[in-house]
């Protein structure tokens, strides 16, 4: 009887590991949102969300997760920003360290700026986390739109994400 629990769950993880590995979440191009948002850690990340402001799929933007070393005119000259953009419509987060402090620094920018849909930038294989951790953060009914930047990850990073994914799916156990 344990043995075929186990291998059921086995199964389970193993049929859940294969779909999280082959559905990434996808690059949403058009459409419009209250702000925008950047998990900062992967390439192309501020790029797509710069991208976001250029194209008016959102008239401002949140760099979340920025180095406390790094001096807004540092970004400007990095990422070829005017400063009437960084002043108008760019916010460099501080505070986040991690994709849960990320949704933290996210929930309280959403908050203060009083909005109702956000578009979510992140690296493919790490969108459901992040739109997760976001979920149990924002205020109920904020819309937020999925935005993955396609990536090639290793097997190892798919396998690390997913876990961690379950992982955080199963906090709620001890959280209470």
């Amino acid at each position: 009887m344990i043995r075929r629990l186990v291998l059921f769950l086995l199964f389970v993880w193993l049929g859940g590991f294969a779909w999280f590995a082959v559905m990434l979440p996808q690059p949403r191009d058009g459409g419009r949102t209250d702000g925008a948002v950047v998990l900062t850690g992967g390439r192309g990340r501020i790029d797509r969300g710069l991208l976001t402001l250029r194209k008016q799929w959102a008239p401002r933007l949140l760099v979340s997760g920025v180095d406390r070393d790094v001096k807004p005119a540092e970004f400007e000259k990095s990422y070829s920003v005017s400063s009437a953009t960084m002043k108008c419509c760019i916010t460099l987060g501080f505070e986040a360290y991690d994709t849960q402090s990320n949704a933290r620094e996210t929930a309280r920018w959403i908050a203060r700026e009083k909005l109702k849909s956000i578009r979510l930038i992140t690296t493919d294989w790490h969108m459901r986390r992040a739109a997760y951790e976001l979920d149990r953060m924002i205020t109920p009914g904020v819309k937020v739109v999925i935005d993955a930047v396609p990536s090639d990850p290793s097997l190892k990073v798919l396998f690390t994400e997913y876990n961690k994914l379950l992982a955080r799916r199963a906090s709620w156990l001890w959280d209470g």
